[in-house]
């Protein structure tokens, strides 16, 4: 669930969470438990950890917070202290939300076996874990099958098909997305669908999509100051989002000369973000490659923006001669995360890619395997 809800804790500055705490409180009957408790969770922008005892089976937790809060709860049996606790995936804990008011929680003897009871958040957290376990279940289970075909004597010399690959991997992330999208609807006023709208961005959010899904929230979850910063965060994304004018920019190529991205108006360019260290970008190279051999002379041309690290100038070199990708363009400062474009762009993660037509206009991104050419097919007709 941390990677469900990762890309909006970074959208958000630490000042979004600026709001007014709320008490809340945690009322516990784990069988005739006689055991300290810990509880962690957070209050803007403090971990916070408090511990109880249960006496009987029965505790009680006191606090505030400033938006409802994911929080672990885990049972000292052995009396061994919060620094010894095994809180590692198999240990016996529960990890459920905190709201404002009261949340009960009961177990015959331990955390594990725990439920909470009438807190409709926890209901809507649940619903979402099985939403993400299905499509965690999915994409494992696709690559084990691409692990089992690679280590098949028969199948020996056969690279694996990334385009397929990748095709299948769009599928599940399409209906992941479209299952998210369909809670967000059902639930607008919870604050789990507010963070799950950064679930639905990952790290290259689109605005016009999530815009009018942030739009579609309750009026009081709009007013919060996390909806707030979510809001102008996307608006900032507009800048570089499809149909934006793609923003210029200066950088130098392989041989220290300045190239301007306006000098290539008038042909469609991919502007296409990677690095020698970044292994999906090595492997989708071979489909860039493809493409650009079979449209170069069709009014297409790529700009490649490299995040290589300071210092690593020969990696950069040696991946541009390795992975056949000095027909193009190739720039770089060698900033590693704080190149110059990359910051520009509002790029998070790599491989990224913009396709920006004649006039300089942005009209698609993230184009992969065969989205790439199917694109090109569309444009260049």
């Amino acid at each position: 669930m941390k990677r469900l809800f990762l890309y909006v804790l970074l959208w958000m500055p630490v000042v979004a969470f600026a709001q007014v705490p709320q008490p809340f409180n945690v009322v516990g009957k784990f069988g005739n438990l006689n055991a300290k408790i810990y509880l962690g969770y957070q209050l803007g922008s403090n971990k916070v950890l408090d511990s109880t005892q249960a006496v009987n089976g029965n505790f009680e937790f006191k606090g505030d917070i400033m938006y409802p809060s994911l929080a672990i709860l885990v049972i000292d049996f052995k009396g061994v202290g919060v620094s010894k606790l095994d809180v590692g995936p198999n240990s016996d804990k529960l990890a459920f939300y905190i709201d404002k008011g009261t949340t009960t929680i009961q177990s015959p003897d331990s955390a594990y076996k725990a439920k909470i009871i009438g807190s409709p958040i926890n209901d809507q957290y649940q619903k979402l874990l099985a939403i993400n376990q299905e499509a965690g279940e999915k994409t494992n289970s696709l690559m084990a099958e691409q692990v089992k075909a690679a280590n098949d004597p028969a199948n020996s010399n056969k690279p694996i098909d990334q385009n397929a690959l990748q095709a299948k991997l769009k599928v599940i992330q399409t209906d992941y997305h479209a299952k998210l999208k369909a809670f967000i609807l059902a639930n607008p006023d919870s604050y789990l669908s507010l963070l799950t709208i950064g679930t639905l961005g990952g790290p290259s959010p689109d605005p016009n999509e999530l815009l009018p899904v942030l739009d579609g929230l309750s009026k009081e979850l709009q007013e919060t100051e996390t909806a707030r910063s979510m809001r102008a965060t996307l608006e900032s994304l507009k800048a570089t989002a499809n149909g934006a004018m793609a923003p210029d920019f200066e950088q130098t190529d392989t041989l220290g000369h300045p190239v301007r991205l306006s000098s290539f108006r008038g042909k469609y360019v991919l502007l296409d973000f990677w690095a020698s260290w970044c292994g999906p970008c090595r492997q989708e190279n071979p489909n860039v490659v493809k493409v650009f051999n079979e449209y170069k002379n069709k009014n297409f041309t790529i700009v490649g923006v490299s995040l290589d690290r300071p210092g690593a100038n020969f990696a950069w070199l040696d991946a541009i001669k390795a992975d056949h990708l000095g027909g193009w363009t190739q720039l770089s400062d060698l900033k590693f995360w704080n190149n110059a474009v990359a910051r520009l762009y509002y790029v998070q993660s790599i491989p990224k890619n913009f396709l920006i037509d004649p006039t300089g206009k942005i009209i698609a991104q993230d184009l992969r395997g065969d989205d790439l050419e199917d694109e090109l097919k569309k444009v260049l007709r």
